[in-house]
């Protein structure tokens, strides 16, 4: 398999980039800076200049893009939707990190887990802006993606368990009531998908079962 992972400097591209090379893949790393992941090749250059020539050839592309600053959250949307553009009509996928906060928490898909209560509000202008950016890819039938949201505990530091489990576009916690996954055992969920191919435009989910 061949593939790029856009922002691989990054915490959870690192891990997906990480968890690709241990199997085998063969990776190209696409950053702004030096890259500092375990990938065989670089590209360096900044996502809203990547053209279709650049990403030409790959099996996939994941985009672990992520902006936290206050005055570039919408940068969420238009990067997504340039990648959609720039993959327009290939056959290369385009698997999404996406985020939790757009989870359903009803089985009539009206309420997200980002209006709950007790959502945290530092979160909700990130989780409203990736809500945004998620619908804007939902119209793209000309592109093959995938949206993948982690637990609402999203761990960095967690352990590698090497299990996980799949969900749908509904908000889902263990036995134990609990909704967590840690970076890299999420990097496995995206690994895996890119290797089996199971979805299509379409969003799923990943958590801890225990």
């Amino acid at each position: 398999m061949k593939i790029a992972v856009i922002a691989a400097n990054g915490k959870t591209g690192s891990q997906v980039v990480t968890e690709a090379v241990n199997r085998g893949f063969e990776v190209t790393a696409v950053v702004r800076h030096d890259n500092q992941t375990k990938a065989q090749h670089e590209l360096k250059k900044d996502l809203y200049e990547l053209t279709a020539e650049d990403l030409q050839g790959f099996d996939a592309v994941v985009d672990a893009f992520g902006v936290w600053n206050p005055e570039k959250l919408n940068e969420h949307t238009t990067s997504l939707i340039h990648l959609a553009d720039v993959l327009s009509h290939t056959k290369t996928r385009l698997i999404v990190v996406g985020g939790a906060g757009s989870l359903y928490m009803d089985a009539a898909h009206k309420i997200q887990l980002k209006d709950t209560s007790d959502f945290p509000e530092m979160f909700f202008p990130l989780a409203e802006q990736m809500s945004i950016a998620l619908d804007e890819l939902r119209k793209r039938d000309d592109v093959q993606w995938v949206y993948i949201s982690p637990a609402a505990d999203f761990q960095a530091e967690g352990s590698r368990t090497g299990e996980y489990a799949l969900a749908g576009e509904e908000f889902t916690a263990n036995a134990e009531g609990a909704s967590y996954i840690s970076y890299a055992d999420y990097a496995i969920a995206v690994v895996d998908e890119i290797e089996t191919g199971t979805h299509n435009q379409e969003r799923i989910s990943v958590y801890q079962k225990n």
